[in-house]
């Protein structure tokens, strides 16, 4: 089976044979049609999760998948061969940059019927990011003012569509050329942050969705009512994260010194801090699909390459500009 694998964090991906996806009892084997790219996968190559997220190396970077079930393990009762799925794969599970990859039933959901198999590939890790920042740990309720940074991104596309869908009043930072854009998708007020600090723009918040971090995020505590909430999903982690996580205790310790300074900062304005370190659920994802298909969310694609363009594609990511995600295909 055809891969692209990670042998050294840093360099390239290569492509390689690679042996067949052992399937569990458990599992379902997915023809991977199309997959996503993202920044996470970037950030492994780079070695940047090297703390947390540790992998062995050869590895196959990738995930997010959408493609067909070709076969499932013998306890399996919610899937069957032929039919059409999406997932993120758990952690330690990844390598959608494949041709077919073995996932965990629990982690996959039926498809979108309504949109296409690239679509529905651009959606699982961003979609399950923004659903469990703003509905699984922020509670977003209608009249609540919601501010996600980035709106015209991978994240901020969907966090857009699911506030609004949510009742919130919805304010973003884009540039001015994608002003209309995110208005489009729902955002009520939009911040141009080339021209404008937001932080002077906003106050009063209920909830910011930061993926940027840095003095980005130290300005997010700022807009934000006492009582209010700040999710990061750029960092700094939590110490709260390391014991979820089960970090040992030299690391426990590095990521509460990294954390101290935002947490000082929430803690004297009165805000909460949280990290937010998505989880694969194929649960989630089933509700993201009703969504989808009720026309509540719809997948924003900025850019498509082949599987034999991965490599490039990936390391491209960083300073590509298109908006929503970008997604490579089979075809």
């Amino acid at each position: 089976m055809r891969a692209f694998v990670l042998d050294q964090y840093g360099k390239p991906l290569r492509s390689a044979d690679v042996p067949e996806p052992s399937v569990g009892d458990r599992d379902i084997l997915v023809s991977v049609e199309a997959a996503g790219l993202n920044q996470l996968d970037e950030k492994i190559r780079l070695g940047e999760f090297n703390a947390i997220l540790p992998y062995k190396t050869p590895i196959t970077l990738g995930h997010d998948v959408a493609g067909t079930v070709i076969r499932v393990g013998a306890a399996v009762r919610g899937f069957k061969p032929g039919d059409a799925v999406y997932a993120r794969p758990r952690d330690h599970r990844i390598g959608t940059f494949a041709e077919r990859i073995a996932v965990d039933e629990a982690d996959a959901a039926h498809a979108p019927t309504t949109i296409s198999t690239v679509e529905a590939a651009s959606l699982p890790l961003v979609a399950l990011t923004a659903w469990q920042a703003l509905v699984e740990i922020g509670g977003v309720q209608a009249g609540q003012k919601v501010l996600i940074h980035a709106g015209s991104g991978g994240v901020g596309t969907i966090a857009i569509q699911l506030a609004k869908h949510l009742g919130a009043h919805v304010a973003t930072t884009a540039s001015a050329a994608n002003a209309d854009f995110v208005r489009e998708l729902g955002a009520d007020e939009v911040i141009d942050y080339r021209a404008q600090d937001f932080e002077a723009q906003l106050s009063g918040f209920d909830l910011v969705l930061d993926s940027l971090g840095g003095e980005n995020l130290a300005k997010s505590l700022r807009v934000l009512r006492r009582g209010g909430m700040a999710i990061g999903i750029s960092g700094p982690p939590t110490p709260a994260f390391a014991r979820r996580i089960g970090l040992n205790p030299v690391l426990r310790l590095a990521i509460t010194a990294l954390s101290s300074k935002v947490r000082r900062q929430a803690k004297r304005l009165g805000v909460d801090y949280r990290f937010l370190f998505m989880q694969a659920s194929g649960d989630q994802l089933a509700r993201i699909a009703e969504l989808v298909d009720t026309g509540a969310i719809r997948p924003i694609v900025g850019a498509t390459f082949p599987f034999e363009e991965t490599p490039e594609a990936l390391s491209a990511l960083g300073s590509s500009r298109f908006r929503g995600k970008a997604v490579i295909t089979h075809a």
